[in-house]
């Protein structure tokens, strides 16, 4: 059985893993979610990149053994960030941020979605106040009574992390990018040319969310990559040189 940490993305927390972490734990993994400081209800009181490092980093060094690591959209910048801890024994990108060492988020998505609005303060952005404009942004394939408690639990992120340049040391790990295949907020194209630098590459028929549009079939995917992995691998995950991110 394996250990799982679950990174969130960017205006949201942990709870929409909720269903995807059930379905882990039935099969009997163990499940640890990640509250990254850099998103939140109150935009003056976010924190940054350094600080979402610093609690995915302390989870890692908490646990018993080596972890799949799976950042979600933003989270992928904290798993790149991280990608030379000794404590993961491989990464998955769910529709995620994966820089190159030197790049940043806004040379990916040079200009804001048309649901991300920067906050009055100019030091955060949130979303869309209509549930319409983020569903089709973020969950289009949900329908529009189950996206509307998600849509008004959507937070703000750290505008500062948009710009952040990554210094993404070198990994010790094998990397699954997983490709979400109707995405209309990382398009496929962009996750495409991402994943061609991961070690193995799957893919899921679903919105930027599959947690909450197939956490199941999310679940079984993330199952496969920790398996694909393999013991090996994870044995010698502390050791073995690192192939550059």
């Amino acid at each position: 059985m394996a250990r799982f940490v679950l990174v969130h993305g960017g205006f949201v927390d942990s709870t929409y893993w909720g269903e995807t972490r059930a379905a882990l734990e039935v099969s009997g993994h163990e499940v640890v979610l990640a509250e990254l400081p850099s998103t939140g209800p109150d935009p003056a009181a976010l924190g940054g990149l350094a600080d979402d490092v610093a609690e995915v980093r302390r989870l890692l060094d908490g646990g018993d053994g080596r972890a799949v690591l799976v950042g979600h959209s933003y989270g992928g910048l904290v798993l790149t960030e991280i990608a030379d801890h000794p404590g993961i024994a491989c990464s998955v990108y769910v529709s995620a941020f994966w820089p190159a060492r030197g790049q940043g988020i806004t040379d990916m998505l040079p200009e804001l979605l048309d649901w991300m609005q920067v906050h009055p303060g100019g030091a955060a952005v949130g979303t869309s106040g209509d549930p319409e404009v983020t569903r089709r942004g973020l969950a289009a394939d949900l329908d529009a009574e189950r996206w509307r408690p998600w849509h008004d639990a959507l937070g703000y992120s750290s505008l500062a992390d948009f710009a952040h340049r990554a210094i993404a040391p070198d990994r010790r790990h094998p990397v699954t990018y997983l490709i979400c295949q109707r995405d209309a907020a990382l398009v496929p194209s962009l996750q495409e040319g991402m994943a061609a630098r991961a070690d193995r590459v799957a893919r899921i028929d679903t919105s930027h969310s599959p947690m909450l549009v197939d956490p199941r079939g999310l679940a079984r995917l993330l199952e496969e990559a920790a398996s694909a992995a393999g013991p090996a691998e994870a044995a010698g995950a502390r050791g073995r040189p690192g192939a550059a991110v």
